[in-house]
């Protein structure tokens, strides 16, 4: 004879906790822990997208130039992995809902795939930045001794302050102590002949009438100070979403989700989304606004 016990473990649902009454009250739970989660992260990058808005809006040229300097190639390709990833995730959370083990292990190994790529991208442009001076914290950039000209001890060179033709290499790369170097004054020139300027730009680029490059480089510089610090939060956010890729799929491997109980996909899916998102955000911000400049 069956007892009441055996009655109530043969309908225990697949992957409900034991502080929850049913499978409702636990996915109820679930989502709402994790669009808690999401605002709070809205807010978070929200506040960085304010600090973005508030210091472009105060130097506009500064900031076109600095996104004038980043690649809108690799951007636009890393827009478009995370656009395919969040794909492939919203097809795993469909799979995983279906009970389909395969689908689930292959679409998830393609979403890390695709996170993998972008953040082979984003190593592949920081380099880049390393490589040209632009990190923005002093010591931090590559370091590379003027061999051309010898200085004696503790004499100094000012930085000039000359046009780039962009897309072309005109002066050799020298940064002996790897600081953070910004020698185009082409746009504020092109902004000065066309009266673009703000009015905090006609005070903060110059010195006694004439462009300051250490003014100029140094508002430029909150442009990398901002990328570095959004790009770098994003990137870290991808890291934490492939680990937990890593983890759904080896509870996929071993055939966890089902029609009953897909919530840990669906959850994961919320966030890597989410990552995705900003990243669309972020993409036009850092490198196509003011990019017309470089046609004017």
């Amino acid at each position: 004879m069956a007892t009441h016990a055996d009655t109530s473990e043969h309908h225990h649902p697949p992957g409900l906790q034991h502080q929850f009454e049913d499978m409702g009250q636990q996915e109820e739970s679930v989502a709402i822990g994790m669009w808690m989660f999401l605002v709070q992260e809205i807010m978070f990058f929200g506040g960085l997208f304010t600090a973005y808005l508030v210091f472009r809006s105060k130097y506009p040229m500064a900031f076109a130039a600095g996104s004038n300097h980043l690649n809108a190639f690799w951007g636009g390709l890393n827009t478009l992995v995370l656009i395919v990833s969040s794909l492939t995730m919203a097809l795993a959370v469909y799979y995983a809902q279906k009970g389909n083990r395969n689908m689930q292990v292959i679409l998830i190994i393609l979403t890390m795939f695709f996170g993998a790529v972008f953040l082979g991208v984003k190593a592949i442009e920081y380099t880049d930045k390393f490589n040209d001076g632009l990190v923005p914290v002093a010591g931090l950039n590559k370091r590379v001794k003027d061999t051309h000209k010898a200085s004696s001890p503790g004499e100094e060179h000012e930085t000039p302050c000359y046009e780039v033709s962009h897309g072309t290499a005109e002066h050799a790369y020298v940064n002996p102590r790897g600081e953070f170097l910004w020698t185009d004054c082409s746009l504020v020139k092109l902004a000065q002949t066309e009266n673009y300027l703000t009015d905090a730009e006609k005070i903060d680029y110059f010195s006694n009438g004439q462009i300051d490059i250490n003014k100029f480089r140094d508002r430029v510089r909150i442009f990398y100070w901002i990328y570095f610090v959004m790009t770098g939060l994003h990137a870290l956010h991808m890291v934490v979403g492939l680990g937990l890729m890593t983890w759904l799929l080896w509870k996929a491997w071993r055939n966890t989700f089902s029609s009953e109980y897909y919530m840990p996909v669906e959850m994961s899916g919320l966030y890597w989304h989410f990552v995705d998102i900003v990243w669309i955000f972020l993409f036009p911000l850092l490198y196509l606004l003011g990019r017309h400049f470089m046609h004017t």
